[in-house]
């Protein structure tokens, strides 16, 4: 059908109410509703966190009590839910005529998720509800790109940051890299750990520069950021043999009690059962702090040929047992080179900064070309200045 430039104007704000969410509704996705009567805004509402209100719920909730309850046009980014979760369905809310006045219904996309997959549209349908679109419908999939890969392919959305000089280094070779880019590019990598599920690293990386692998306030502007630090991305390793479990390396910051983030360790099915309690003891305390609920946990998965941990099983328990939608790949050149091997990543967030590092310092990533058809074309949806340095964002064809 024909959508009006109303219909256009009102889909755009609701899009950009679902941004809202962007730090804060996982594992849920970010949804945006707007209730329009007589071509007017009378509500608005987005879902914020999940087990809350979902966006439709807000909106309604949200409806003045001096409006009448009659020829009301709801205008929602994706699918109303169908199914009976921890907030109800929304589908079933909007039917509710009498109390809603709601006749029309137009959305963004259908909703991905098997539970729903235009079972709510079919809901409305039947109601006698109106129900028009797609509408905008590329705006509204950006929005939950990591949602949809996980509905559709049960593996995370897979984002790559990595800061270089100029010549495409990312470390010196004694493994140096603190600091290549500026202070605003390290904020803005703190909005790319926010709104991730997960923040994966390998253990080479974490021995070598012992990060905590969180969103840390004292390097964020996020106004929402003691929301997301209650509920913050999981801290990921993978340690094949299980490294971490040495003496020595017990007390590494990706232990951290202060954050309230878990600790998900993937290493491989021949890891011995004592080099597993090892670890795992830690959840009891870690140094002098008590520590209530289980802050590690272990996950076993098979290796390949060459003896690294399979990483498109990695990626498949973080989606189905996790429910991470996207994740976040921190990590040194030849971690990162398997990923992209195994076609793993979706993007890549190159922070370029306008150093040299020279020819001896660490590539970028350890990827085995020899010939020119073989190189791997990248499109650039995004580039821009980050105080003094370069952002790119490229995606994989």
């Amino acid at each position: 059908m024909a959508f009006s430039a109303d219909d256009h104007r009102f889909m755009s704000l609701a899009i950009q109410l679902a941004e809202k969410g962007r730090y804060t509704t996982r594992p849920n996705p970010c949804v945006g509703c707007v209730l329009v009567k007589d071509r007017q805004i009378i509500s608005e509402g987005w879902h914020y966190r999940a087990g809350e209100a979902h966006a439709e719920i807000h909106a309604l909730q949200q409806l003045p009590r001096e409006v009448k309850a009659e020829n009301i046009t709801a205008y929602v980014t994706l699918e109303p839910c169908s199914h009976q979760g921890r907030t109800g369905s929304c589908a079933m809310a909007l039917t509710d005529r009498k109390s809603t006045g709601i006749i029309r219904v137009v959305y963004g996309m259908e909703d991905p998720n098997p539970l729903v997959a235009g079972k709510g549209l079919a809901i409305l349908r039947e109601s006698g509800c109106v129900v028009d679109g797609p509408l905008m419908e590329a705006q509204a999939a950006a929005l939950n790109q990591g949602f949809i890969r996980r509905m559709q392919s049960q593996r995370p959305w897979v984002m790559a940051k990595i800061a270089t000089s100029i010549d495409g280094r990312t470390a010196m070779a004694s493994g140096e890299s603190q600091w290549i880019t500026s202070a605003p590019a390290r904020r803005d990598v703190q909005r790319l750990r926010a709104q991730s599920c997960g923040i994966i690293s390998g253990i080479d990386s974490i021995l070598h520069d012992n990060s905590r692998l969180s969103v840390r306030r004292e390097d964020s502007d996020l106004a929402n950021i003691d929301d997301i630090l209650q509920h913050p991305p999981l801290r990921v390793l993978l340690d094949t043999h299980l490294r971490i479990a040495d003496d020595d390396n017990l007390s590494a910051n990706i232990f951290d009690p202060s954050s309230a983030a878990q600790v998900l360790v993937f290493t491989s099915t021949a890891v011995t059962d004592s080099k597993m309690e090892k670890v795992l003891s830690l959840n009891g305390s870690v140094g002098d702090v008590s520590v209530v609920s289980p802050m590690i946990k272990v996950e076993q998965v098979a290796t390949t040929e060459t003896g690294h941990l399979c990483l498109e099983q990695v990626l498949t328990v973080l989606a189905t047992r996790y429910e991470c939608n996207t994740v976040l790949v921190e990590t040194g050149a030849t971690l990162l080179g398997g990923f992209i091997d195994a076609g793993l990543v979706d993007e890549l967030i190159i922070y370029q900064a306008p150093v040299l590092l020279g020819s001896d310092a660490r590539a970028l990533a350890n990827v085995s070309l020899a010939r020119m058809q073989e190189k791997v074309a990248l499109t650039i949806t995004d580039r821009r200045m980050i105080g003094d340095d370069l952002r790119i964002t490229a995606q994989f064809h």
